[in-house]
């Protein structure tokens, strides 16, 4: 069979995380649930630092283009999620689930680099503070930003460019709740070491590469913190990186988890439990540790939602 004649009618089966019918309400209302909080959350700091000309500083800007992605990464997979629920349907055409795959790679690679560019951003204003504003001008931010969504986009392209050439002759049973790109390629009867090269090649590079300059950034931090003979400047320094470093540690510990998870296991229903972690519970709970341990986004929140009330 041509690939080319398959995409026409070609349609997966989401198996999801459980098969009885009975889990079936509570796991809508959870992801229901969870999904609402996660856009809410998220599009709330946005829309905080966007409100308050104090929080129109790099550290801000690159957060809200995090939480922008959060939102994003959860409505790639979510809602898909729910419609299969609520219509007892678990199919998803190719070309959806060929969208699925490029937006579950696209917006996790973002994550990344957006991680590592705070890291960054938080290097400069510790262990350079003078020079803060020169370094980190709005030039240097948005070509930045700039860079994370290229590298995204065609890292994300070039493994769907590579996908697009599969033939799938098997079962099209995908034991998990989103089309991922290791599971259609388990599908596949077509050669798919290009695809698996890609997928370590890829992984050890924008995984691995990241995390030592946000490891290098911090390990700078910690030796100046300790240089530093006010308590006040360690107390202030220790406060502008905390909520990060929370971020950082949930996103990889997440992540590492999720690829631990499937090299001492099988189980399908195991890995698609440890996938929520990464995939919905991370983004969910992004904008609470930045709202609860950063004073400024506590306060801007706060003026927001006075705000919105006093207008009702």
């Amino acid at each position: 069979m041509e690939a080319g004649n398959q995409t026409g009618f070609l349609e997966f089966i989401l198996l999801g995380l459980s098969e009885d019918p009975e889990l079936q309400p509570f796991i809508f209302g959870l992801f229901l649930s969870m999904y609402l909080v996660t856009v809410l959350g998220n599009l709330l700091i946005i829309l905080a630092i966007g409100s308050d000309s104090h929080l129109h500083t790099p550290m801000y800007f690159f957060l809200s283009n995090l939480s922008f992605v959060d939102i994003c990464f959860s409505t790639c997979i979510v809602p898909k999620m729910l419609v299969n629920i609520q219509t007892e349907n678990k199919a998803i055409s190719y070309m959806d689930c060929l969208t699925q795959v490029y937006f579950s790679m696209f917006f996790p690679i973002l994550d990344t680099l957006l991680l590592t560019v705070m890291a960054y951003d938080r290097f400069v204003a510790v262990c350079h503070p003078l020079h803060y504003m020169i370094i980190m001008n709005p030039r240097l931010c948005g070509l930045l930003v700039f860079v994370t969504w290229l590298i995204g986009v065609m890292t994300s392209l070039l493994h769907i460019s590579l996908m697009m050439h599969l033939i799938f002759c098997k079962d099209f049973e995908i034991p998990h709740f989103f089309c991922e790109l290791t599971y259609i390629l388990q599908l596949a009867c077509s050669d798919t070491f290009l695809n698996s090269t890609l997928i370590y090649f890829m992984t050890g590079v924008l995984g691995i590469f990241p995390l030592l300059g946000i490891i290098f950034s911090y390990s700078r931090i910690a030796s100046s913190i300790r240089k530093m003979s006010s308590s006040g400047g360690k107390q202030k320094a220790l406060s502008t990186c905390g909520s990060h470093l929370s971020v950082v540690s949930l996103f990889y510990g997440t992540g590492i988890g999720v690829h631990f998870t499937s090299a001492v296991t099988h189980s399908s229903q195991k890995i698609s439990v440890a996938s929520v972690m990464y995939t919905v519970v991370t983004p969910m709970l992004n904008p609470f540790i930045y709202s609860l341990r950063n004073k400024d986004v506590k306060g801007a929140l706060g003026s927001l939602l006075s705000r919105a009330a006093s207008c009702l």
